[in-house]
């Protein structure tokens, strides 16, 4: 089944209607579904789907022509097809094709088919605008890596810089859009699938619930022969040339390092490459910088773990490395996994939350721009405080403050002068909207006080 979607094939068919010559740009970090949604766009129209190599740009020319060949001969069964003598020859014959009809090329990987030959985007730039811009060719350029794509390929500097028509960044699925995989799941156990995959297509699809959460772990996440288990490592290989430096960053954040020098200490990486280590984990979305809400970057400034299956994956994996490899982690899931699951479901639960504020919440108070979280010291009672959700209007100097609980008991009303208390530390709006996020509901004290929103995790589904 192809599931939630339906945005951007919309978008894709809309475009390919016009009929006139498209150059779409789609991309997003690896297994986010762009292939899948590719196929399924491509399904019954007209198609050249060359997928470029990491190789050299004879073997990537050698692939181009296959696939050229197996759309002009599609009955045949294609083990070896004539290779074009040039990338410019194969182009020409796509022009030719795609003056008969409608024609989908599709060049997936693109950054690998750039780096083959540095020419490639200035001879797609000629083509396009000497042979391609009046015709109907409808032109795809995928790609995995983020960097690449939005800085030589939708960059200023570009070749190929205002050839594009449109493009589609994909991005991991939203919290909401499991129920269409899960039907019969709870609202926790959503949440909780959610918290391991990341809203990755594949990966929800590969962790399988088919009983409970507890067997599907076992049996496709710790397993050694199960695809999960070395997804990270296998991504970190994929991508980098050094995986093991990067691997140290990543298991330095999971260890609870979160400031520059305090990362490169722990990793043992000299602080200046260790900072461009971090900046290329952060293009691939595996880590994040965050600055408290409403301030500027500074010494304030931390890295976390941005991607939740790589979050869940340095939290239990290497921790319990022996007995995964003995085969002993059933027998020892309730101890080393299940007692933890509650507490690493936290700062899950406070992305949910903030999500459901920025793309589902109605009738909200304030036109929100944008929400993250705060920290920072308070003077008065000298300690550090930390607000959940700070949500920031289009209106100056108006918030929604904001606390998440995790936790299975009611919360009571002493959260809310918490919270109160909290925004005075904060000081930096004039009108203040309070809201309490609990998986346990609230006490009937808490559901009489006046001037705060109170939402379960059902509420928020």
């Amino acid at each position: 089944m192809f599931y939630c979607r339906e945005k951007e094939l919309s978008q894709l068919n809309k475009f390919y209607n016009s009929d006139t010559f498209e150059c779409i740009v789609i991309y997003g970090r690896r297994r986010v579904g762009k292939t899948a949604l590719i196929n399924e766009f491509c399904k019954d129209k007209p198609t050249i789907f060359f997928s470029a190599l990491s190789a050299t740009i004879s073997e990537n020319l050698e692939n181009l022509s296959k696939s050229i060949y197996e759309y002009r001969y599609p009955d045949k069964v294609v083990t070896e097809a004539p290779i074009y003598p040039s990338f410019d020859a194969a182009m020409q014959e796509v022009t030719t094709l795609a003056s008969k009809e409608r024609l989908i090329l599709v060049i997936d990987e693109f950054p690998y088919l750039a780096k083959a030959d540095e020419s490639i985007q200035s001879r797609l730039q000629h083509i396009i605008d000497h042979k391609w811009q009046t015709g109907k060719l409808f032109l795809i350029l995928c790609g995995s890596s983020m960097s690449f794509m939005e800085n030589q390929v939708l960059g200023y500097e570009s070749p190929i810089y205002g050839r594009r028509t449109a493009q589609i960044k994909l991005e991991p699925l939203k919290y909401r859009d499991l129920k269409q995989f899960y039907p019969k799941l709870s609202n926790k156990d959503l949440s909780i699938v959610y918290g391991i995959t990341g809203g990755i297509p594949l990966y929800i699809n590969k962790l399988n619930v088919k009983k409970d959460i507890k067997t599907a772990l076992i049996e496709n996440f710790f397993d050694t022969s199960a695809y999960l288990f070395e997804e990270p490592e296998n991504l970190l290989k994929q991508e980098l040339r050094e995986p093991a430096l990067y691997n140290s960053i990543i298991s330095a954040i999971a260890g609870g390092a979160s400031r520059s020098n305090e990362i490169s200490t722990k990793a043992g990486i000299d602080s200046g490459k260790c900072a461009k280590y971090i900046q290329v984990l952060i293009d691939l979305g595996i880590l994040k910088k965050e600055t408290p809400m409403a301030e500027k970057s500074g010494k304030k400034t931390i890295y976390t773990i941005k991607d939740p299956f790589f979050r869940f994956w340095y939290r239990f994996v290497p921790r319990n490395m022996t007995a995964i490899i003995s085969g002993k982690i059933s027998k020892a899931y309730d101890s080393l996994i299940g007692a933890y699951l509650h507490d690493y479901m936290g700062l899950v639960f406070e992305d949910i939350c903030r999500d459901y504020l920025m793309n589902y919440a109605d009738n909200l108070p304030i036109t929100l721009v944008s929400v993250g979280q705060w920290w920072g010291p308070d003077p008065v009672a000298k300690k550090e405080v930390q607000i959940d959700i700070i949500g920031k209007a289009a209106e100056e100097n108006k918030y929604i403050i904001g606390s998440c609980k995790y936790r299975n008991k009611e919360t009571d009303v002493d959260e809310l002068d918490l919270l109160k208390d909290y925004a005075k530390v904060f000081n930096k709006g004039n009108d203040y909207y309070y809201y309490i996020f609990s998986l346990g509901g609230f006490t009937k004290k808490l559901k009489e006080s006046k001037n705060v929103v109170l939402l379960t995790l059902d509420d928020i589904y």
